[in-house]
Formats: structure tokens, sequence, C-alpha cells
């Protein structure tokens, strides 16, 4: 699966890269046919000033998931729970269609 991280008018130090990298990686084991993966880290004018975007290209499907935390690790933690928890649910609905 390919991974794409970008950092919006700042530069991600190389441990949140990695971090981020590690953590996205554990969505594969949830779905095969992921194509690739886009991470936009940013920063806002918000309490919670660090911004996530999380967009997860499935065949058929792209997940996006956006979350605003104080750290970018627990946003990414936050975006990568959801998505998971998005991927089982694609996954239910394609074993039971009818459901």
């Amino acid at each position: 699966m390919e991974i794409k991280v970008q950092s919006v008018k700042f530069d991600a130090s190389d441990q949140l890269l990695d971090y981020v990298n590690k953590k996205v990686c554990k969505i594969e084991k949830f779905y095969d046919n992921i194509v690739k993966t886009e991470v936009t880290l940013s920063l806002v004018s918000d309490h919670d000033n660090k911004n996530v975007k999380v967009r997860v290209f499935i065949p058929g499907n792209d997940i996006i998931v956006e979350r605003n935390a104080p750290k970018f690790e627990d946003a990414v933690n936050d975006c990568v729970d959801v998505i998971k928890n998005k991927i089982v649910a694609i996954k239910e609905k394609q074993r039971n269609p009818r459901s």
C-alpha cells in the first residue's frame, strides 16, 4: 500500500512522519484491496490546533476521515480507529449484501 504524507504550511519532523506511516500501515491488515492512502497534516487556528485528514482509496469507495487534536499523534490515532471501523463495516456489507 502506498502512503503519501503531506504537511501543509510546516515541515513535519522525521519522527512524526515515521509515526504516521507506522499507524496508517496497520490499516492494511483490515482490508487487502487498499490502493493508496493520503495523509494531510495541517495547523488550524483552534484550541485543538493539529488537523489530520486521512483519505483511503478503496475500489468503489474512498474513506475520508478528518480529526483535530492538541497533538498530531492523537489525531492520527483517532483517524485510524475510525477508518478501521468503517473498513469492517464495508467488509460486512460485502459479505451480507442484503443486510
